[in-house]
């Protein structure tokens, strides 16, 4: 019997802002449901499955609950999911599995938070994000969060296999080029250059400041369900998902230049009963330019080490021959909480459904999502496509 593909039938997506000037989680969360349910012709009494990201600054203790109870939502299977910025792409994968089995018709996908520009800066903000075993024997020796360990990803690359600055600089600089027909994106005013990227300041050796994402807040929302509604727009189809860890602490990482993606993309890519040349356009997690060259990698768009060519070699914005982070990435659109990974999910249906506005890609039958949590740490990988391709 072949299988019986979910469709996301709804998104929603709320302007990053830099500063929450009082807003909380739970306010967001619930704009953007109300903005996907409605996208999705659908009423809030036909969702039936919750699956929320956990909050930035509110108590995590029964979250899914609290979500429910604020959006008066009444869903009968609820979760959280955590697996850092894994968490968006991986709540779709296990949104697609509940409607696949039966056990439900739509399932509402949310995340989001408030995050303050400074939460991964301050002792507290590290500590938030560490282990105890990170806590215990890494902090001590007062590592810069995430900064440094992608920092070590990047230095270590450029060793082995001769990456340029100036080639992870042209992810940025690609990306700002689609942001500025983005009028979501943070960072959608001016364009950039590799130049501009490489003066900007050294915050942790090889990464510039303008190779960092911005933390910011907002929220997003999917619904993935098992048939179409009433929605006028084209539904979007999971043709496959996969997911992989390898590490928690990047400390115990066998080798820092390969992640999990190897394992979760060839997941997702069986699944779907296609490859990377097959692929139109990608949305992939992009915290720094090394995490977009070495996806490439360990997805097989290109062989193990030459990421830094393959982005000199193919323009990544909308008008290019290889579309990546077509809103801007979240180098340019700013990483909203949990809704950072969730906004890769949103720009490729965007996409897929021919929505995407000045900034549409040629071709759009297919992409391929890949969603970042930790250090490299844990992967997730979807693979979605035009309904016509089922």
């Amino acid at each position: 019997m072949s299988r019986r593909h979910a469709i996301i039938t709804g998104i929603s997506e709320l302007a990053p802002i830099k500063n929450s000037t009082g807003q909380k989680t739970l306010a967001l969360l619930t704009e953007a449901a109300r903005l996907a349910i409605a996208d999705a012709g659908l009423r809030k009494e036909q969702i039936d499955a919750l699956l929320v990201t956990p909050p930035s600054e509110d108590s995590a203790f029964m979250w899914p609950a609290q979500v429910a109870e604020y959006t008066q939502i009444r869903p009968f299977f609820l979760n959280m999911v955590e697996l850092g910025g894994a968490s968006a792409v991986s709540a779709v994968s296990r949104a697609a599995l509940l409607v696949e089995a039966g056990l439900a018709k739509n399932c509402l996908c949310l995340s989001g938070g408030v995050w303050d520009s400074q939460v991964f800066n301050t002792l507290q903000g590290k500590k938030a994000v560490m282990s105890q075993a990170e806590i215990d024997f890494e902090l001590p020796y007062l590592p810069l969060g995430f900064n440094t360990g992608y920092a070590l990803i990047a230095r270590r690359h450029m060793h082995l296999f001769g990456t340029t600055p100036e080639q992870m600089a042209k992810v940025a600089v690609d990306q700002r080029k689609s942001a500025l027909h983005n009028p979501l994106a943070l960072f959608n005013k001016a364009p950039l250059t590799i130049e501009e990227v490489l003066q900007s300041q050294l915050i942790t050796d090889p990464l510039h400041l303008l190779e960092i994402v911005r933390p910011c807040s907002g929220a997003a929302a999917v619904i993935v369900s098992g048939e179409r509604a009433a929605s006028p727009h084209d539904s979007v189809s999971i043709l496959g998902w996969g997911e992989a860890s390898s590490h928690n602490s990047i400390v115990y990482s066998e080798e820092i230049t390969i992640s999990p993606v190897v394992e979760s993309s060839r997941r997702a890519f069986a699944m779907a009963g296609c490859g990377p040349a097959d692929i139109d356009l990608l949305s992939l997690y992009d915290c720094y330019p090394i995490t977009v060259l070495i996806t490439l990698e360990d997805a097989g768009f290109c062989a193990k080490g030459e990421g830094g060519l393959f982005v000199t070699r193919h323009d990544l914005s909308y008008q290019g021959d290889m579309p990546c982070n077509t809103h801007g990435g979240q180098l340019s659109m700013g990483q909203a909480s949990f809704a950072g990974g969730m906004s890769h999910v949103i720009e490729a249906v965007r996409q897929l459904r021919g929505e995407a506005g000045e900034r549409q890609t040629a071709r759009n039958n297919l992409a391929f999502v890949n969603g970042n949590g930790g250090v490299m740490s844990t992967e997730s990988s979807l693979v979605l496509g035009r309904n016509e391709n089922v």
